[in-house]
């Protein structure tokens, strides 16, 4: 226990004097900030206004901004300590590899999501301060989401950190599956329903399996029970899961594929050569 807690704490110092981190604290720190100078706070949006309004525009940016930035700063994790010769300086202490890799893991994901909820914090302090209602009920919806995608993306960056062997093929690899992943969030998925005529269903089915569509989506829900915005698309989604029903499935879905990834990502590092 000592051992993977300690690895832990040192990738926390390692990342936070990290000039990555600083900037990916300021971006979401400052977007609160920014947001309430704007005065989101004062708009109104399918009835939600006030503070809900904010932290709906701010779940927003995340879909976009959030995985990229967990994905660049987690894949150099296990092939940076490689190449750097700090994977070689922990492994001839006394330290199990289970102990290595899930210290790093841990430790990389409080890196990760603390600032963001933090900034969730923030804001909602804030918002009492300026006498403004908090909804407590989406807040902590929001929040989970947003462990949901950072566990999701964590776990990706994980594996490609063990398979990959240099530090510039690991940050490609990432920003290919961004891409990906983004691009079949719209532009792919109209592409294909309109060249090979699929079934509704079936597009409908191939979105949601991406993690990113799934987050968008929830969040979408929150604010729009109906997913009016979606047109159509909504009575499928809500007929086969309900509201309830698919709030769930965009919490334990991306959870479990970045749970399955890390630890494939740990076999392939436990089984292979780490030098």
């Amino acid at each position: 226990m000592k051992q993977w807690r300690a690895i832990a704490w040192q990738d926390i110092k390692e990342s936070v004097r990290a000039w990555w981190f600083f900037i990916y604290a300021l971006i979401f720190g400052g977007t609160v900030a920014l947001l309430f100078i704007l005065g989101v706070t004062e708009s109104q949006i399918l009835g939600f206004m006030g503070l809900g309004r904010l932290l709906l525009t701010f779940i927003q940016l995340c879909v976009a901004i959030l995985p990229v930035f967990v994905l660049i700063s987690t894949v150099r994790s296990i092939v940076g300590d490689r190449e750097s010769h700090v994977l070689e300086y922990w492994l001839s202490m006394p330290i199990a590899l289970g102990d290595y890799y899930w210290g790093k893991f841990l430790g990389r994901f409080l890196v990760i999501f603390l600032p963001v909820f933090f900034a969730l914090i923030g804001a909602s302090v804030w918002g009492l301060y300026i006498d403004i209602t908090v909804p407590w009920h989406l807040f902590w919806l929001y929040s989970a989401l947003l462990v949901a995608i950072c566990g999701c993306f964590l776990g990706f960056g994980f594996l490609i950190s063990t398979l990959t062997r240099h530090q510039e093929v690991a940050l490609s690899v990432s920003l290919v599956l961004w891409l990906v992943l983004l691009l079949f969030m719209d532009l792919i998925l109209i592409g294909v329903m309109l060249q090979e005529r699929a079934s509704p269903e079936l597009v409908v089915s191939i979105a949601l399996a991406n993690p990113l569509q799934s987050f968008r989506t929830a969040a979408m829900v929150l604010f729009d029970p109906r997913l009016a915005v979606l047109g159509p698309t909504a009575d499928i989604i809500l007929d086969f899961f309900g509201r309830v029903g698919f709030l769930l499935y965009a919490l334990i879905y991306p959870l479990f594929l970045g749970f399955v990834s890390a630890y494939t990502g740990f076999l392939i590092f436990k089984r292979g050569d780490q030098i």
